[in-house]
């Protein structure tokens, strides 16, 4: 298993080294590579068994540490990043060719940005050079949360995990691109919400996520699984539904009659969605029990952080 602890200097001398380092975000967990190294972004993919023609996430630390990954910022994605930034939102821009191509799968923009986490920030300041850190779990998998589902996971193939405790937010980044117009484009929903975005440059679209040769990291159709049958509906719906002892259930506030109360799972009691996004993972992860054969799944409230929930509920249950 990997060593889990707090040390800066110990992570950073890993990733000078040309090592992977597990990092905390606001969002999940990410696992970390020096994105100017392409063998170290080339064992990311072979860590996670991840395709290789799905691109990564640049993290880095400022505005002015951005202007040496891209070539342009239009005005509308300079606004978002001073607004939303630090924070969970990435943006998609044209690249500089310092970025390697297996970093964006060979596109012509790479997704960037600015983690809210103390001990990552800190850690991205002392380097010199990005951070590419999709979540810390295998290719498919549900998004890890904690150290702990890092290194049930991942922890015999890597050498540290960096705590930084739970994630605060609980579901990846939303991300955001623009077309030769610099017209905005919500490629992925996630940790901010449409409503948010929408407040700082006006109307956005929403674009459907893709089975394949997809635009922005995060967008293939199955995805977030825990291997289980999941049924999605609204609670009245999933209600009716004919229910055993291998079957469980997540619920937005209130629990689903006829379900034992250990393979019950509630994600937000106090009925907040962003409460519902901090454990949806946790709660995939701990209904992924060999005598559960189908979970019911509970659509959140179509608003907010809701719309990013259901995202991720629709695509767990893809198979």
């Amino acid at each position: 298993m990997a060593e889990i602890g707090k040390d800066i200097d110990h992570a950073k001398s890993l990733l000078q080294s040309g090592a992977l380092v597990a990092i905390p975000t606001e969002t999940v967990y990410g696992l970390a590579g020096n994105a100017f190294n392409p063998n170290a972004v080339a064992h990311i993919f072979e860590v996670k068994q991840r395709p290789a023609f799905d691109p990564l996430i640049a993290h880095t630390h400022s505005l002015e540490a951005l202007s040496g990954l891209v070539t342009e910022i239009p005005d509308a994605a300079h606004k978002l990043a001073e607004t939303c930034w630090p924070g969970p939102l990435t943006l998609l821009l044209p690249r500089k060719s310092i970025i390697p191509d297996l970093v964006t799968s060979g596109l012509d923009t790479v997704a960037v940005r600015i983690p809210k986490q103390a001990l990552t920030l800190e850690l991205l300041r002392q380097i010199e050079f990005p951070l590419v850190a999709p979540s810390a779990n295998p290719f498919g998998y549900v998004s890890p949360t904690t150290a702990m589902h890092v290194n049930d996971q991942l922890g015999s193939k890597i050498d540290y995990i960096l705590d930084g405790g739970a994630c605060q937010i609980g579901i990846e980044s939303t991300i955001v691109g623009f077309n030769e117009a610099h017209q905005p484009t919500i490629y992925r929903l996630g940790g901010t919400s449409k409503e948010s975005i929408e407040k700082v440059i006006g109307p956005v679209n929403v674009n459907d996520h893709s089975s394949s040769n997809p635009k922005a990291p995060g967008m293939l159709a199955s995805h977030y699984s825990p291997g289980k049958k999941i049924i999605l509906g609204s609670f009245d719906e999933l209600n009716v539904y004919s229910k055993d002892r291998t079957t469980a259930a997540i619920t937005f506030n209130q629990p689903l009659p006829g379900i034992a109360n250990e393979h019950s799972i509630i994600l937000a009691p106090d009925g907040e969605v962003t409460t519902a996004a901090q454990h949806l993972f946790a709660a995939l992860r701990q209904l992924d029990q060999p005598d559960i054969e189908v979970i019911l799944a509970e659509q959140a409230p179509n608003h907010g952080l809701g719309l990013a929930i259901n995202d991720r509920l629709k695509r767990a249950a893809v198979k």
